[in-house]
């Protein structure tokens, strides 16, 4: 494992119980940062906290709750004393089915956690960021935002969307010193799989020419770079990590 330096960082990784969650809140503690656990499995997101170490807190935390997102926001403020470092992670794959096929409220639910979380997590921290001159969000998207999987339409939008939210949001903060990127894996296997078809599974894995899924580990070395001092330059940008299946 290289070493990245976050001695002094303080963290916010959403979805951070599980899944490359877990990994980033491990690789982010192994550089030195302090890590706030927001999830929504309290018990789950707890017990990953105390695995990792006592630089991990964790906190129930709604992420398409404004209120709840704020509450949590002034909780981690209080205990860190600043917010350096917002992963955008917590996310859901939803049913596998066509667009026709696709109930209305099952389309809404995958774009309110994928996307509305992203959008009101970052509406209420990046405020605190620019009162320190300083800050990286990482949303964590996902090849198919890029290349539009079948039977995965809502899925597939909501990480799009999230494409477009760094973008924008990266160039409204760029003479801040805060940096938004974001990553689009190729899928890994976690606790995400339990709600896919095999088939939708096989597919995706035909799709990677490094003919495997990606390790939580790899995507979790690739945010600690983006979440480090050294990510100065790059903002509003993507970064591949799909074993070589992205086209662009």
């Amino acid at each position: 494992m290289n070493k990245i330096d976050l001695n002094g960082r303080c963290a916010v990784v959403t979805g951070g119980a599980q899944g490359f969650g877990r990994a980033i809140v491990e690789r982010f503690a192994a550089s030195g940062a302090k890590v706030a656990i927001w999830d929504h499995d309290q018990a789950l997101a707890e017990k990953t906290a105390k695995e990792i170490g006592s630089a991990v807190t964790a906190l129930k935390v709604d992420v398409t709750d404004p209120s709840a997102v704020e509450t949590s926001r002034d909780a981690t403020l209080k205990a860190f004393g600043k917010i350096d470092i917002l992963v955008n992670n917590a996310g859901i794959a939803g049913v596998n089915k066509t667009v026709w096929e696709t109930d209305l409220e099952e389309w809404r639910k995958v774009l309110r956690i994928n996307l509305d979380g992203p959008f009101i997590c970052c509406k209420a921290i990046v405020p605190a960021m620019l009162k320190q001159n300083y800050g990286r969000i990482v949303n964590i998207a996902s090849i198919a935002g890029k290349e539009g999987n079948p039977n995965a339409a809502h899925y597939s939008a909501s990480k799009a969307g999230l494409i477009a939210l760094t973008k924008s949001l990266g160039k409204e903060l760029a003479q801040q010193n805060i940096m938004v990127n974001a990553v689009t894996p190729a899928a890994a296997k976690t606790a995400i799989f339990d709600q896919l078809t095999q088939q939708h599974i096989d597919f995706m894995l035909s799709k990677i020419p490094k003919g495997r899924f990606v390790l939580v580990e790899e995507v979790a070395a690739m945010v600690a770079w983006l979440s480090s001092e050294d990510c100065a330059f790059s903002t509003g940008a993507v970064f591949d990590i799909s074993g070589g299946r992205a086209t662009y």
